[in-house]
């Protein structure tokens, strides 16, 4: 069943379809002074009190249900990118998707969130922990104490869900998450590794002025993303093209399951297309060389770098290496001859200044609050292999009970329904009462969404910022782990 979005949603249709990375799309209500406790918004009915306002130039939103069960969700949105958006405001969402709000106030929870500095676009990971301390701050002024506050990280919102965690111990109580980078470190570097791969296998180096491809500090980034764009579109049709996009592709572990609403792809060319999907949408058009312009002067300099070597090792533990093998053998390709031609790529390293400010806001596993993510596994704009590498440093520094992860078996980014995103909460919250993990077995995980009934099915696909009935489908899963970890 497919539902209707608001006009907003149908307006940026078109400039975000590719976007995979995007969160989803609300109408946002005017924004009102901080100073007073009023609402400051457009009414919401008799059973929900909504605050709008501004907190040191960030806009912040509040839900509070009449009932209010005393829990507090703190919600961090994910990277709106502000090439994608235009004159249109981003998204202020507080939940997963645009409809998860009243879910989560029609059972009792308060939500809450601001929309970060810079209007919310672009990187907003440096200021957005001080930015929900301080919503945090006029919550308790002006509705009261929670009981219990739970920070809910969406995409690379889940740095700060975390993070936030780590930096306020004796404020958070938990964290949830949906389709999160955990190391933001250590997936700019893989992101940069796949643009230097799509640079030397895809091209000849140069845009389509006879320039140079750059790929960091560049001095046309529009002219170099347009570049790697127009290489990833004309590969995809070419045997030998699909065969080299999901080497690339590889090298983060991207999958081949990009639409929400088909079946897993099973063909070699079906799944290399929609890897060129991801290549292009999550990590060309979004996070290649126009938005890394972007991130280096948030960070003062380029804060990644390349490791483009032991690539056979390394293919072997991203659980593609027998689709690349055969995608090579198909298109008559030499693998191993492309493998030393990546080796061979001169490495681009990190300006330390800017790596040290990147690694100031990533999460170190050292919260003593629990964390649950959630997570479908055909998500190649956040892949699902980040959680299996911070279950692995949350091990290191002694606290493995604190870290559980929930697969969703579906494609695209941040697709899980309205059901599945209320019972991890809730298995959080058992986690939080009881001092222990409840099931976390998918049947009873899928019996307890079904329960909710058929209204809970609604799933979010940010590809086509459409809504559709999806039935609950948790799954066992254990993804491959990340390429370039930087703990």
């Amino acid at each position: 069943m497919r539902r209707p979005q608001h006009a907003t949603t149908a307006a940026i249709a078109g400039v975000v379809a590719l976007a995979a990375t995007l969160g989803t799309t609300v109408v946002t209500a005017p924004a009102a002074s901080a100073d007073a406790p009023a609402p400051g918004c457009p009414p919401r009915g008799e059973d929900l009190t909504e605050y709008c306002g501004e907190l040191a130039g960030a806009r912040y939103r509040v839900l509070v249900p009449d009932d209010w069960n005393g829990t507090l969700v703190l919600f961090s949105h994910g990277h709106y990118p502000s090439e994608f958006f235009g004159d249109f405001p981003a998204p202020h969402l507080l939940g997963n998707q645009e409809l998860s709000e009243g879910t989560l106030t029609d059972h009792g929870y308060a939500v809450a969130g601001s929309l970060f500095q810079g209007d919310g676009l672009d990187f907003t990971v440096p200021t957005a922990v001080a930015d929900q301390s301080r919503v945090l701050d006029w919550f308790e002024e002006h509705v009261g104490e929670p009981e219990r506050t739970i920070t809910y990280g969406q995409s690379m919102g889940a740095v700060t869900a975390v993070k936030h965690a780590e930096a306020e111990p004796d404020r958070i109580d938990g964290v949830l998450t949906v389709g999160g980078v955990l190391d933001w470190v250590g997936q700019f570097d893989a992101i940069l590794d796949m643009n230097a791969a799509t640079r030397a296998l895809l091209t000849d180096g140069t845009d389509a002025h006879g320039d140079p491809i750059e790929l960091v500090d560049p001095d046309d980034p529009v002219a170099s993303r347009d570049a790697l764009v127009a290489a990833l579109t004309q590969a995809q049709e070419t045997p030998e093209g699909r065969a080299r996009i999901a080497l690339v592709a590889s090298l983060n572990t991207v999958t081949g399951w990009y639409w929400m609403n088909e079946e897993r792809p099973r063909t070699l060319e079906d799944r290399a297309r929609a890897q060129a999907q991801w290549l292009i949408g999550a990590y060309t058009l979004s996070l290649g060389p126009t938005g890394r312009a972007g991130l280096e002067e948030t960070l003062g300099g380029n804060p990644s770098r390349t490791g483009l070597d032991h690539l056979r090792a390394r293919l072997a533990r991203s659980g593609a290496a027998g689709e690349v093998a055969a995608a090579y053998a198909r298109a008559g390709l030499d693998l191993r001859a492309d493998l030393a031609a990546l080796e061979a790529v001169e490495p681009i390293e990190a300006d330390p200044g800017a790596r040290a400010a990147m690694v100031e806001h990533r999460p170190e596993g050292t919260t003593p609050s629990p964390v649950l993510t959630l997570h479908t596994t055909g998500d190649g704009g956040a892949p699902p292999s980040g959680e299996r590498s911070f279950a692995h440093r949350v091990r290191q520094v002694g606290h493995p009970e604190r870290f559980r992860s929930l697969y969703v078996e579906r494609g695209a980014h941040l697709s899980v329904s309205l059901g599945e995103e209320l019972v991890a909460l809730r298995a959080l919250e058992r986690r939080l009462d009881t001092g222990r993990w409840p099931s976390l077995a998918p049947r009873a995980l899928n019996r307890a969404a079904d329960a909710l009934g058929p209204d809970y099915r609604a799933t979010f696909e940010v590809v086509t910022l459409q809504t559709f009935d999806h039935a609950p489908a948790f799954t066992r899963f254990v993804p491959p782990p990340a390429p370039r970890p930087s703990w």
